[in-house]
């Protein structure tokens, strides 16, 4: 069965809304475009190697609109990338979907999601916040990649919102950071539910 990645830029408190542009989102955010001072080569080597083995790309209605107005006109690594996969779009309305290799998912995420999984063996999800929320949700992801930016915007919206649930992961790799500050965390789902404990208990370990 494949697996799903989520790939996610935040910043430190951990507002995910349109990093790349103004455009993006234009609906009153005033800080559109926050991630392009960030990046360094260190973060472009990373995002490059978290796409090296996608066969699909999963994405919420707004990032595919953005997508498909701009990597069918690139011929770089990533676009040649972008345009090769298939790309299945979230909506509950009736995108327009011209870019070659797209189709529309069902209105059963779960099921749609199980369906791409017999399909594909790397499924990677970019940006689609409110996708990406309802996946974290019902815990219909395996991994989690989160590119944390040294920078606090106090409005936007979050990578886990309103409607978040308890949920263990397991950190896959050590954190790494770039020369800007820009440290890349890279989780698995875990299992089971979060545990509590008393820090001012006796330690009866010994």
């Amino acid at each position: 069965m494949g697996l799903i990645h989520i790939e996610l830029f935040a910043t430190l408190d951990l507002v995910g809304q349109a990093p790349g542009g103004p455009e993006e989102d234009p609906d009153g955010f005033p800080f559109g475009g926050w991630q392009a001072p960030l990046m360094d080569e260190v973060a472009g080597e990373q995002v490059m190697a978290a796409y090296e083995d996608t066969d699909a790309l999963l994405l919420g209605r707004r990032t595919y609109d953005i997508f498909a107005s701009y990597w069918p006109h690139q011929d770089d690594e990533i676009g040649r990338l972008f345009n090769r996969v298939p790309k299945y779009v979230a909506s509950r309305g009736t995108p327009d979907l011209s870019w070659a290799g797209s189709s529309l998912l069902g209105a059963d995420l779960p099921v749609a999601v199980r369906e791409i999984r017999e399909r594909h063996e790397h499924v990677k999800v970019v940006g689609s916040l409110d996708l990406v929320q309802t996946l974290l949700r019902d815990k219909l992801f395996d991994r989690l990649d989160l590119w944390v930016h040294p920078i606090v915007l106090g409005v936007g919206k979050k990578v886990f919102d309103g409607g978040a649930v308890p949920t263990n992961l397991t950190l896959l790799e050590p954190p790494t950071a770039g020369p800007k500050g820009t440290v890349l965390l890279r989780y698995g789902r875990g299992e089971g539910e979060p545990a509590t404990g008393d820090m001012t208990a006796p330690d009866r370990t010994g």
